[in-house]
């Protein structure tokens, strides 16, 4: 994501243009405001061993890290505990350790994790949220200062949504596949909390939204200020003062992850289709030929029977067979369930009931029912369903998956699966350039960051990119780190923190 978005809440600007964040304000999930940009911060733009500052070793863990003005805080797992840490950040020392309460893991998705959420910092507190057991609060020096228990609200891959603060409130998203009760409809909610104390400020019901894994943002415009929540199927914004739901815009898929960013008095969000395609009619031979590695007679169809162990419908067809990413989740054991849901899906690409797919029917029904990706810019001062009315462009090519767009200098910059990075106008949304970053290939899970000018992408493999923000791409650096990345950076005055599968690292810039 790019462009000078809004530091911190407290100092937005009523013309709703982003402040650039300071070294103490990445205190949350993509720092100021989940914008993603420190533009007055400089850390090195040349990667590399010469300006690692530490490594430390971390427990497993999807956090990203989050800063104070003297230590870094993540969370972890460590011997099926769930645990908080802080380290001190001139040396990597580990400040202090707190395990959460003992309570049942929830359920994750193979390539999640129960200590995914990440950490809020204020001056004085530190705020952590599991899904497994709900809200802890420390002081910075590890102590707690008050516990909120919440019910693990039922997901389909695992509670991913951070907390973020506005106005002495701590602000956490908690939707769910669970219905109200006597209703088929979701108990999905917003909850407030105070944060000198945990009690409970306010809180909003969602109930036209089932599970979802972004975070909200607060945007103050010239018409108020509002909380911004991209949920599945829509985007929403509400009163913070009163809780009352003044706008949405339809148009989503059903599974939506990105924080949505403000800049040029609008706001912005974006959602792959499911399954994580960018493009709105993307090729469909790459899945085909997934399909096509179970064709054991080789005749260029499938049948039933070929689809044998490891089949499942293919999502990501660059990943391997087997790989958590690949497919639709199924039933991995043979059995009733399996059969089931492996019958079904044959039916319903064999259209004409022949006992086989082919190519043309397959293609047919490779995107169906997955929605459009939607890059979407949304200006204020809507009420109600201003899908039609309030919108001002939607884009539905080159749109991550995992990854949130960055706001800066009048561009929004996106970086997708493949290296693949999109430019475009936040006036228009005209695509300024569409290029892939040479050497850095594969899946893209960590959000892109700013600072000092310089977009940050890391991909999973662990290929730093550093890349020049503008009207032209032009990759300044890269490094490969050698060790996987999956979660997004966070940045100080002069230094880069990047969690690994395995440590911390912080490259720090020389004086």
């Amino acid at each position: 994501m790019s462009k000078p978005l809004t530091t911190a809440i407290a100092l937005f600007a009523a013309c709703a243009l982003p402040v650039t964040g300071s070294r103490a304000d990445w205190n949350q999930f993509r720092g100021p405001n989940g914008s993603g940009v420190a533009a007055d911060a400089q850390p090195p733009a040349d990667i590399g061993p010469e300006n690692l500052a530490w490594k430390i070793p971390l427990p497993a863990g999807l956090s990203s890290p989050s800063l104070s003005a003297d230590r870094v805080f993540l969370t972890g797992v460590e011997d099926g505990r769930l645990v908080t840490l802080a380290f001190e950040k001139s040396t990597g020392k580990l400040a202090w350790r707190a395990l959460a309460p003992q309570s049942t893991i929830e359920k994750v998705h193979e390539a999640s994790s129960p200590a995914t959420p990440t950490p809020l910092v204020d001056d004085q507190q530190v705020y952590v949220y599991f899904g497994s057991f709900g809200l802890l609060c420390y002081d910075h020096d590890g102590n707690e200062v008050w516990r909120k228990p919440i019910a693990t609200p039922k997901s389909l891959y695992g509670m991913a949504t951070s907390p973020i603060t506005h106005g002495g409130l701590v602000i956490l998203v908690l939707d769910t596949d669970d219905n109200l009760p006597g209703s088929k409809l979701s108990a999905s909610r917003v909850i407030a909390v105070q944060a000198a104390d945990g009690k409970t400020a306010w809180e909003i019901q969602r109930p036209y939204h089932r599970s979802a894994w972004s975070v909200p943002i607060i945007w103050k415009h010239d018409d108020g200020t509002e909380l911004v929540v991209l949920g599945s199927g829509r985007v929403a914004g509400y009163d913070l003062d009163t809780g009352e739901k003044k706008w949405f815009a339809n148009g989503f898929s059903r599974e939506t992850i990105a924080v949505p960013v403000a800049g040029d008095g609008k706001v912005y969000a974006a959602a792959a289709m499911l399954g994580g395609s960018g493009d709105e009619q993307p090729d469909p031979q790459p899945f085909w030929q997934a399909v096509m590695q179970f064709d054991k007679n080789a005749d260029q169809k499938l049948e039933r029977g070929e689809m044998t162990a490891g089949f499942t419908w293919p999502l990501r067809p660059e990943l391997p067979v087997g790989h958590p990413g690949y497919g639709l989740p199924i039933p991995k054991e043979e059995g009733p369930a399996r059969k089931r849901r492996l019958d079904g899906m044959f039916g319903w690409v064999d259209k004409d009931r022949d006992g086989f797919w082919t190519e043309e029917e397959f293609t047919r029904n490779a995107s169906g029912g997955r929605g459009k990706p939607i890059l979407m810019a949304i200006r204020p001062g809507g009420e109600g369903d201003i899908t039609e009315s309030h919108v001002d462009w939607q884009l539905h090519r080159g749109v991550p998956e995992i990854p949130s767009p960055v706001y800066f200098d009048e561009r929004i910059y996106m970086v997708r699966k493949g290296g693949l990075v999109n430019a475009v106008d936040t006036a228009s949304g005209d695509v300024i350039y569409r290029e892939r970053i040479d050497g850095a290939p594969g899946q893209y899970s960590a959000s892109p960051v700013i600072a000092g000018g310089q977009l940050y992408a890391v991909s999973s493999l662990g290929v730093i990119s550093v890349i020049a923000t503008g009207d032209d791409f032009e990759v300044a650096h890269q490094h490969d780190l050698g060790e996987a990345v999956h979660v997004t950076p966070a940045i100080d005055r002069d230094t880069l923190y990047l969690r690994g599968e395995k440590h911390l690292w912080a490259f720090r810039r020389r004086l």
